[in-house]
């Protein structure tokens, strides 16, 4: 039976990160349940950085991570992670109390944006409708993410590391032993492991059961998109990200053609999830209400399950019940974006290192991520 100091359950980009951070410091197993890696929530992602989006812990795990995306480690890709595309958060009239909200919450952070007018706003973006645009955000410096790029190359340098991976190897069990666990496989293989890192997306609630932990109450949810052709004679390519003040929808620029969102959340079972009619057609309404956007075909659409913990901040740490169980998953949609410092945060935790001090000076603590922070409440 062959042991391993960590096994990591999933090879999406929080399994795939993590074990960039830990293969250096013992033997790593990441064990994915899928024929291949990022089936689910990881390649289905619209991949976009934006140091505005999500609440403050997100925000400050998201600015952490601009190093590492603009200076990756040697190796780790061969073309650069991001290209810029700007953001604009767009306002009604009934909407600009909301804009004042996100202003003085990015005011916080050390993001570049500006508040602009109606005019400039339809400058950069000429098909929004005068009345969906009465003031907006443009944040500069929000980039598109090559999600491909990012996974694939802790993917690699994982490997590289040391890591090994297994595919159609979902865990079936997990077993206390005196020095760790013991891990039933799909095929019928077991390994041992001193740790096991809970990187399942939206199975880590079910994969905790296994191991006798107590469920954090995460919740997946389902997200569409779509994708249409731009208007005809209309130059798209140097148009920012456009969303909602409201998180109603956003649409960007994606490889000749615009990618939608209705920006849903639907809680959702763990699944592989598929777009629902109703949310297509909804996502086409929305946008259409707030630009010239003649829609006379869906080319496609596609709907992934982006998993929250019950304050939507990710849940990283050891479990406090359960000696040598790892939490690392409530990444919500922010996994792609917040990556690297996560993995690092996560890595540190794991090893009992503590929160390495360039993370700190940007507001990370443990106790902010902690599962303890649920299990406490639980037990009220």
């Amino acid at each position: 039976m062959t042991a391993y100091d960590y096994l990591i359950c999933g090879s999406g980009i929080a399994g795939a990160s993590i074990a960039y951070e830990l293969a250096p410091h013992g033997r790593v197993l990441v064990a994915e349940q899928e024929e291949r890696h990022a089936y689910h929530t990881t390649g289905r992602s619209a991949a976009m950085y934006i140091e505005s989006y999500g609440n403050a812990w997100v925000r400050m795990l998201t600015a952490a991570s601009r190093a590492f995306f603009d200076a990756p480690v040697e190796g780790f890709a061969d073309h650069p992670l991001l290209s810029r595309r700007g953001c604009l958060n767009i306002a009604n009239e009934g909407q600009l109390a909301a804009l004042g909200a996100l202003s003085e919450e990015i005011g916080e952070t050390r993001a570049a944006f500006r508040e602009i007018g109606v005019d400039e706003a339809r400058a950069m973006v000429p098909v929004l409708r005068q009345e969906a645009v009465a003031r907006a955000i443009f944040e500069p410096n929000a980039c598109d993410i090559d999600a491909n790029g990012l996974h694939a190359g802790f993917l690699l340098m994982a490997n590289v590391r040391g890591a090994e991976f297994r595919l159609d190897a979902r865990v079936e069990r997990i077993d206390r032993r005196a020095s760790g666990w013991r891990v039933g496989l799909a095929g019928g293989d077991t390994v041992e492991a001193r740790i096991v890192v809970n990187a399942a997306g939206a199975w880590c609630d079910q994969v905790a059961a296994l191991a006798g932990a107590t469920p954090l109450g995460l919740v997946p949810k389902r997200r569409t998109a779509i994708l249409i052709d731009p208007p005809t004679d209309v130059l798209i390519a140097g148009w920012p990200t456009v969303i909602d003040v409201d998180e109603q929808f956003y649409f960007k620029p994606e490889a000749g053609r615009l990618l939608a969102s209705p920006a849903d959340e639907t809680p959702s079972e763990p699944v592989d999830a598929a777009p629902e009619e109703l949310d297509i057609a909804l996502c086409v309404h929305r946008i259409q209400t707030a630009a010239d956007l003649p829609v006379r075909r869906v080319i496609r659409a596609w709907a992934g399950l982006r998993t929250f913990a019950p304050d939507r901040t990710p849940v990283f740490g050891y479990d406090p019940m359960v000696p040598g169980f790892f939490w690392f998953s409530g990444q919500g949609g922010y996994g792609m974006q917040t990556a690297p410092a996560a993995a690092r945060l996560g890595g540190a935790l794991a090893l009992g290192l503590g929160v390495p001090a360039d993370l700190a000076d940007w507001g990370l603590n443990a106790e902010a991520f902690s599962p303890a922070r649920f299990l406490k409440a639980l037990s009220n």
